[in-house]
């Protein structure tokens, strides 16, 4: 009786070892750069990507997340110990610091583009909104901003006038400080301008940009231009996939203008790519961003899946049109090591 009941005790144990071996992660990344600042946390230096990709080669096997929409759609079963790799946005350093490391190590990526951004030679709306507030240098004590029928007045009063201590400790938030009354101010316009249709955002960061004098894009933060996105499309090791125009928040417009984003995304990057776009992301990507509606625009569209951005391992049983993907922060490869045991084995 003991003996078998320990075959049965071994048995439950290689079913439980084998389910965990074939969930998949989806990791989701933004960008690979050497930034004097990242409010957002977007940003993984190149030394730290490297280090992830050697954990993944050695430890794990690389996937390319068409193949995984395509095992997910045949009911096959999943490769054991996957890791796929995504980014959103669009950025150029996506190209030139993450598609080397890439092609080095070997592992497939999907890269999810905003497509009004390309070529435009301007920030991202959010990176804009940085650039505006926390780039050293003093601010008005108080400002109005417009935009959609809503004046809002903002106050920083002595933060206003920055000094070259308080403007190094800036650019250290969030990593090594508390938030500062800038800081703060940032978030809550960040919030304000989140929901709003792009002409309104734009409306309100052209008066914050008068108001401001600080008017030049960054060299550091520009999105793709068409060439590049072209070169990234050629690779070999990259998959493009769609983010809509102007990566709005979804869940907060009706469904006609959901479906005019995402549509007019996938056509764009088809007429410039030559080929099929199969895969979005939606932006932002929580649950509450995008809706049913979201949903079944995407699946009525032609695409094979959808990347979320709310943290769970995939399993064979996942709706392949609400993926999750586990964010990466600038960790160096030990602490991403036991991330990626800690999302395994949740």
């Amino acid at each position: 009786m003991r003996i078998r009941g320990m075959e049965r005790l071994r048995r439950a144990a290689g079913r439980l070892w084998h389910q965990i071996e074939r969930r998949v992660l989806i990791l989701l990344y933004h960008r690979v750069a050497e930034l004097p600042s990242d409010p957002f946390g977007l940003a993984v230096t190149p030394r730290h990507f490297g280090e992830h990709l050697e954990v993944i080669r050695r430890h794990y096997q690389p996937l390319a997340l068409p193949q995984l929409a395509k095992l997910l759609r045949r009911g096959g079963s999943l490769p054991p110990r996957s890791v796929v790799i995504t980014f959103d946005d669009g950025y150029a350093d996506n190209l030139h610091h993450a598609e080397p490391l890439l092609e080095r190590w070997d592992c497939p990526a999907t890269v999810f583009v905003t497509t009004g951004y390309l070529g435009q030679g301007r920030e991202f709306w959010w990176d804009e909104l940085d650039r505006l507030l926390l780039e050293p240098g003093s601010l008005p004590t108080s400002f109005h901003l417009s935009a959609n029928g809503d004046t809002r007045l903002w106050a920083l009063d002595e933060a206003a006038h920055g000094s070259t201590t308080e403007d190094q400790a800036q650019r250290r938030w969030p990593d090594e400080r508390e938030p500062g009354p800038r800081h703060h101010l940032l978030l809550a316009v960040h919030e304000w301008l989140r929901p709003l249709p792009e002409r309104h955002r734009r409306q309100a960061l052209d008066q914050l940009t008068k108001l401001t004098g600080r008017g030049t894009p960054r060299p550091t933060h520009l999105p793709l231009t068409l060439e590049e996105l072209h070169r990234l499309d050629k690779s070999g090791i990259v998959d493009v996939g769609a983010h809509t125009v102007t990566h709005p928040l979804l869940a907060a417009h009706p469904a006609a203008i959901q479906r005019e984003e995402i549509v007019q995304s996938k056509c764009h990057l088809e007429e410039i790519l030559g080929h099929p776009v199969t895969s979005f992301a939606y932006p932002y990507g929580t649950r509450a961003d995008y809706t049913a509606d979201t949903m079944a625009i995407v699946r009525d569209e032609g695409f094979t899946c959808t990347c979320s951005n709310f943290p769970a391992v995939v399993r064979h049983s996942c709706d392949p049109f609400q993926l999750p993907r586990f964010v990466v922060r600038n960790w160096e490869g030990e602490t991403f090591t036991r991330c990626l045991w800690e999302w395994f084995h949740a």
